[in-house]
Order: structure tokens, then C-alpha cells, then sequence
């Protein structure tokens, strides 16, 4: 008999879970390393609010992630119907508000999102919204905002069950599975040739470790995030909603059972120490002023985590040769583009080549 294929992953965020489990369900002999646990704990995709939306996310990045983000909102219903257990799935579009001092932000905001819709016609167009079209969307905001933003077909999910299934399904799959297993030694070498020293009977080796593979990879770099988990049972808000703001455009995600989480923080550093007075009052006055019935809610958790980043804030897929390949730099990007950033990589790996990551320019050697 033919020898299955044999696959090592390095890292078992998102995109590793992802990877291993596609890799495995093709018939590879697929190990997964994490210096971690199963929980996710201290990745970035644990501190997320798994937004998916490629529209709003146009104002701060380039169309090519845009394009990526339409094709994984149309795969994750997809990806999340094989899964072993239920994860959260929404797509009842993104709420886009501001308030009256920040008319010349939101103006500045639409005009980018009609820039897009132009350049990507597939995409669905913005909405103005007066106040009674608002309170018809959101009751809840009812005399709150004279106008908003509508984003029709933008999506959400919930990262943690997500993680959780992913790792449920990986188990099952027969993936093995090695927590608290870091690759990062200072001894050895981090190239192309150490890793497949380290890894000598792997036919090919996926590195997705995020600023864990910094070591190998060292345009990356960590860019702060802050993100509060409230439950708040007495608000209404049944869709993701953006909030114009002066320094970074602050979102609330309803998920199950009247949790939210609130965050979009965006700080040039890789400081993971507690999060600040300020980001912490700025969040929570945000949401507060969005719907007064935050006042009652309680504070479930204040997370932070820095994000994987490259230069130029773009994902990227760089070969080493010898059948090695690093996955990285999505940014705050990850849960919205990761099944295309996993449908290239699947590319690369059956065939050396990737159209898809031709096409969203995704092949790198920034060293």
C-alpha cells in the first residue's frame, strides 16, 4: 500500500487547526505542535470577536484582503457544517453608527466603502440609514442615532466555540496532537534546512505560529490589542455594530446567551501586560453611549493579545523550499480571511503553485 502523506504543523491557532483538520480529512498522517494547550490560551484567536466583514474592513486594508474576506464569508458556512459540535454563525449584516461630532469621520468612512463597492461589484453596497429605518433594524436604538450604515450580508461567529470544535473534530480526525511542545529552540537554527533537520520523515512542514515564528520569519512584528467581554442580558442588539470613533473604529459583537464583546484597540506594541485604564474607558463608555443598558451588564473578561503583523499589515504565504512553508501576518484579519488564506495554502501544498494566492498577492520572501 501507498504511504499516506505526511504533514507537521507548527502552531495550533486558527489557521493550524484549520490546516491539520483539511490536511487529515485528505488522508495525511498530520502532527500538530503548539507550545501551548488545547484551550488556545495565550493565541490570538482566543481574544477576537470573529467578525466577518470584508466591507467595513475595506476602510483600513487593501481590496486584495477584502477579496479574500467575500470568499471566506461564502466558505464558513461550509467549513462550520463539518464540525463535530455547534459553533455561533450569524450574517445579518454590520451596523455602522456615529455620533454627531464625528459626521466628517463617518462621511470620510462612506465614501471609502462606496470606493470599494466600485472596485469589487460583487460586493453588497452600503446603506444610508435614516432614523426611522435605523429603530426599524435595531429597535433597541430607537431616538439614540439620527443615521447610520447598513453593510447587508457581513457575518460573525463565535471564535471560542469555534476552537473548541475545531479541536473536538481534529481528535477525531486522528490528528496527533502535541501540546506544550514549543519548536522554538535558541540552540538551533529556524530556516528551512533546520526545520526539516528537526522534522526528517515530514513529507511537507507548515509553519503557522504567528509571532511565535518570529524567529524564523523577522519582519513580524505584534500590534496590541484589547478586547472586553460583557454580559448584558438587557441589550437588544442583534447584529455587529461599528462605532465611528476618533482614534480607531470600536465594535460590539452580540454573541449567545447576552454576551458581547467590545474591542478594536489597535497599539504599535507587543506588550501583553493588563489592559489600560484608557483603552478599558474608552471601550466601555463606547458601548455604553451605543445602548445605556451596558451600564448593568458585568464585565466577564478584559483580554489582550497582540496580533501577528508583516510590514505592510498584509497575510502572506512565504516557501523556504524543501517543502517547508510559513503562514502568517493576518493581523486582525484572521477569522475573516482564514478559509481563503486556507484554500491557497491547500493550493501551495498539492501543487507548489497557487492561483488564488497569485491573485490576492499573497506570495512573500521579506526575510
Amino acid at each position: 500500500m501507498q504511504q499516506r502523506p505526511h504533514s507537521v504543523i507548527l502552531g495550533a491557532g486558527l489557521m493550524g487547526r484549520l490546516l491539520g483538520l483539511r490536511l487529515a480529512q485528505a488522508g495525511h498522517r498530520v502532527e500538530l505542535y503548539d507550545i501551548a494547550q488545547a484551550d488556545a490560551q495565550g493565541s490570538a484567536a482566543r481574544v477576537a470577536a470573529a467578525m466577518l466583514a470584508p466591507l467595513a474592513e475595506s476602510a483600513i486594508t487593501e481590496l486584495s484582503v477584502v477579496a479574500m474576506g467575500q470568499h471566506a464569508l461564502q466558505a464558513w458556512p461550509r467549513v462550520l457544517a463539518g464540525l463535530p459540535s455547534p459553533v455561533f454563525f450569524q450574517q445579518a449584516g454590520t451596523l455602522i453608527l456615529w455620533h454627531r461630532q464625528d459626521v466628517p469621520e463617518a462621511q470620510r468612512f462612506h465614501q471609502q466603502l462606496q470606493r470599494t463597492a466600485q472596485a469589487l461589484p460583487s460586493l453588497p453596497s452600503a446603506e444610508p440609514l435614516d432614523a426611522e429605518q435605523l429603530a426599524h433594524l435595531e429597535p433597541g436604538l430607537r431616538h439614540r442615532f439620527a443615521q447610520g450604515l447598513y453593510l447587508p450580508g457581513e457575518g460573525q461567529l463565535d471564535n471560542r466555540q469555534l476552537l473548541d470544535a475545531l479541536h473536538l473534530a481534529l481528535q477525531q480526525a486522528g490528528v496527533e496532537l502535541h501540546w506544550h511542545s514549543p519548536v522554538n529552540d535558541p540552540d538551533k537554527g529556524h530556516d528551512a534546512a533546520s526545520l526539516r533537520a528537526a522534522f526528517p520523515h515530514a513529507g511537507q512542514i507548515v509553519d503557522c505560529r504567528g509571532l511565535g515564528a518570529r524567529v524564523a520569519w523577522r519582519a513580524l512584528r505584534g500590534v496590541r490589542g484589547e478586547v472586553v467581554r460583557l454580559h448584558a442580558p438587557g441589550v437588544q442588539l442583534q447584529r455587529p455594530t461599528r462605532l465611528i470613533h476618533p482614534r480607531y473604529p470600536i465594535y460590539i459583537a452580540p454573541k449567545q446567551d447576552g454576551l458581547f464583546v467590545i474591542g478594536a484597540t489597535e497599539i504599535e506594541s507587543e506588550d501583553l501586560s493588563p489592559a489600560s485604564v484608557r483603552s478599558t474607558l474608552e471601550l466601555l463608555s463606547a458601548a455604553y453611549t451605543v445602548d445605556s443598558g451596558f451600564a448593568e451588564g458585568r464585565i466577564v473578561e478584559i483580554a489582550t493579545q497582540a496580533r501577528p503583523t508583516l510590514p505592510d499589515n498584509l497575510p502572506a504565504l512565504r516557501p523556504l523550499g524543501d517543502g517547508v512553508l510559513q503562514v502568517n501576518g493576518l493581523y486582525r484579519h484572521g477569522y475573516m480571511i482564514s478559509p481563503a488564506m486556507l484554500d491557497a495554502t491547500l493550493q501551495w501544498l498539492a501543487t507548489g503553485d497557487s492561483a488564488l494566492a497569485r491573485e490576492w498577492q499573497l506570495i512573500h520572501d521579506t526575510p
